[in-house]
């Protein structure tokens, strides 16, 4: 085991004095190998704390460049970074704070044909995505590589915490991913941050959390998330517990699957019809008759539109009415996800077969068509 250098021991004193962790606690954190999933806003708090702590080697695998939407809560980037690949901004600040550990980085997508070989690397897997597919892929992959896996996530102002595929030190095993959550919710039934928005701060409490339970873990302290699911909720303050037990049927994993297939992660868009933003575009040129509705909420629409009929997804429905059955209907959102759920809805309950989803909503309008919209 590598032991503490003179200038270690100056930077962790904080740590090494504190008698729960003490010397030989601090060298467990600089001998340990921790792959962050992730450098977004779980990541970057996860990061942060992992490597001000002293955790000997950091990987981290991300495929994103900074973006202007990530700032009000990525905190390792700020504006001059906009554009440039996550994963090389996050080791460069990383090592500014702290120039004794060692960060590999990965600029690609984690998927079934990388995860084993980049697995083995490290001893712990922290999860800073926000997908279920490559949860589903991290679990699995520390399943058979026999790995603990530190689970984060976040939804507008709540965030869980838990921790699985753990070993306790009697060699017993704890739940997996897949016995809190054996099946992925309905595709499109839970919108991501970039479609329902998040509490700035929210990704820093709970990545804070998230670098507690890897800490506890290797100096072998305190009560770990085992079996226990943590819930936050940013508005009350409150913290809740929740128990839940391994299921064998549930861990009983030998290889990789297709997890973008297993989530029917594109299931509406196999069969619903859909329409570019440049044809959209074409369509107002040549001033066709056709219906445009945003199904977006009407603060949304108070930021940017395309002059389409408000009628938000919750509204949907009952609005069903409002929606013309003798023309092409447009339906869009901010991305693509609310409309693709309202089209799914209405064909469902109103046999409509004239609707259309606008593919990445007024977001890949603005980026591709119109620069002038601001986008959120």
């Amino acid at each position: 085991m590598k032991g503490l250098t003179k200038e270690e021991v100056s930077q962790y004193q904080r740590h090494i004095i504190l008698p729960e962790i003490g010397k030989k606690g601090q060298e467990k954190l600089i001998n340990a190998k921790v792959l962050v999933v992730g450098a977004g806003g779980l990541g970057c708090p996860i990061l942060s704390y992992l490597a001000a702590a002293g955790i000997g080697t950091i990987g981290i695998i991300d495929a994103d460049v900074v973006d202007a939407t990530n700032l009000h809560r990525q905190v390792l980037y700020g504006k001059d970074d906009i554009g440039k690949p996550k994963v090389e901004i996050a080791k460069k600040k990383l090592s500014q704070l702290n120039p004794f550990i060692q960060i590999n980085i990965y600029q690609e997508r984690l998927d079934s044909s990388n995860a084993l070989k980049i697995f083995q690397d490290y001893d712990l897997i922290a999860d800073g995505t926000d997908n279920f597919p490559t949860r589903y892929l991290i679990n699995d992959a520390c399943v058979i590589s026999d790995k603990p896996f530190v689970f984060g996530s976040i939804f507008k102002f709540e965030g869980q915490v838990s921790v699985f595929n753990f070993k306790n030190k009697s060699g017993k095993k704890g739940p997996t991913y897949r016995c809190l959550f054996p099946e992925p919710p309905s595709p499109g039934s839970v919108p991501n941050c970039a479609e329902i928005g998040v509490m700035g701060v929210l990704p820093g409490i709970i990545g804070s959390m998230q670098a507690n339970e890897v800490i506890k873990i290797f100096i072998g302290i305190g009560d770990v998330l085992n079996g226990k699911l943590l819930v936050y909720d940013s508005l009350t303050a409150e913290v809740n517990t929740l128990n839940f037990d391994r299921v064998e049927e549930n861990c009983d994993i030998s290889e990789l699957i297709d997890y973008e297939q297993f989530c029917n992660t594109n299931q509406n868009s196999i069969n619903m019809k859909e329409i570019s933003v440049q044809d959209l575009k074409q369509k107002l040129d040549d001033h066709e008759d056709f219906q445009l509705i945003d199904v977006r909420e009407s603060y949304e629409y108070d930021i940017c539109n395309l002059n389409g009929e408000l009628i938000p997804l919750g509204k949907i429905i009952d609005k069903a009415d409002r929606i013309s059955r003798d023309k092409p209907v447009i339906i869009h959102c901010k991305s693509g996800g609310r409309s693709a759920m309202a089209i799914e809805e209405l064909e469902k309950k109103h046999s409509l077969t004239n609707l259309f989803n606008l593919k990445g909503g007024i977001t890949a309008f603005a980026n591709e068509i119109d620069n002038s919209i601001t986008l959120y």
